[in-house]
């Protein structure tokens, strides 16, 4: 039962750092670290860490509550090596992680780069440390003395940690939105991947026959093992046009829009993705048909020579 209650301990402390970890990079976006961003990259890992949380941290309330009141029948259980060897190295490395948590904290300002993202998640983990590490030097103290107001105390902050873990999983439900609503955020997301496959082959074409195919049907190539996707909903083909001898355009019709699936999306870089040439091209659209015009650029994307036979 000690064991467990350390192993659910570790998970749900891992997990509930994650989880306000990408409420951070939401709300918090760096245009270095997220300049390449989609949706799924975080709602997802809010999801996994979500689950984790609903499933392992009532264990560990349960485990903590169930040991605390075998204690309390048992006193001489207080005594037990096992029980004595697992506070005093719980405590020691959450007093680890506090001292390395001020360290780089320290070591951030000192190189100018502190900013209130890293600020955010320094008080996060310097919250979940002292939290397990005031935890257990409660029940330290416990095997020598037991005075009721501090009792009291101890018990009023274990439920208030337990209170902020609540919070954080409500919270989740409303950033990531509900399990309804993520199946059509990933259904567009699906949609502009497939675009910008697209846009790759369209473009490979070009190069290789210096035209733009006059349908998606001659893009296909079972050979180079090219096949057209659709709509992952409706099975349609998404809408293609020539435009003139370099330009095209690609239409989809999306059910959510990508400046606001769920949060303030106005405040996270908008969702880019790379296609060959070193270029970015953006899909930004909203919950409607949406047509994406490109150009190609001779200069960036060369025809290729015929090999000689």
């Amino acid at each position: 039962m000690y064991l467990l209650s350390i192993v659910t301990l570790v998970a749900s402390a891992i997990s509930f750092g994650i989880l306000v970890f990408q409420y951070i990079n939401i709300y918090f976006p760096d245009l270095i670290n997220d300049y390449y961003f989609s949706p799924s990259n975080y709602y997802g890992t809010i999801r996994q860490s979500l689950a984790t949380l609903i499933v392992i941290f009532p264990v560990y309330v349960w485990v903590t509550r169930f040991l605390k009141k075998d204690i309390q029948e048992n006193p001489e259980k207080r005594e037990l090596k096992i029980r004595k060897w697992l506070l005093y190295l719980t405590v020691f490395v959450a007093a680890l992680v506090l001292i390395g948590d001020l360290v780089a904290l320290i070591n951030t300002y000192l190189n100018g780069e502190i900013t209130m993202r890293f600020i955010l998640k320094v008080l996060t983990i310097m919250f979940i440390a002292g939290s397990v590490f005031s935890h257990y030097y409660f029940e330290l103290r416990e095997l020598k003395a037991k005075p009721k107001k501090w009792l009291i105390g101890a018990g009023v902050y274990h439920w208030a940690v337990v209170g902020v873990v609540v919070v954080a999983i409500v919270s989740g439900f409303f950033i990531a939105g509900s399990p309804q609503n993520q199946r059509v955020v990933r259904l567009d997301e699906r949609r502009t991947q497939d675009l910008s496959l697209l846009q790759s082959h369209i473009i490979n074409y070009w190069q290789k026959k210096n035209e733009l195919p006059q349908n998606l049907n001659q893009v296909a190539n079972d050979i180079l093992g090219i096949v057209i996707p659709k709509d992952p909903k409706t099975d349609l083909s998404y809408e293609y046009s020539k435009l003139g001898s370099l330009k095209f355009e690609l239409c989809a019709t999306f059910e959510t829009s990508s400046l606001d699936q769920n949060t303030n999306r106005s405040k996270v870089v908008p969702a880019m993705y790379p296609y060959p040439g070193g270029e970015i091209q953006t899909w930004q659209h909203e919950a409607e048909r949406a047509c994406f015009q490109r150009t190609i650029d001779p200069e960036l994307f060369q025809i290729e020579k015929p090999r000689p036979l």
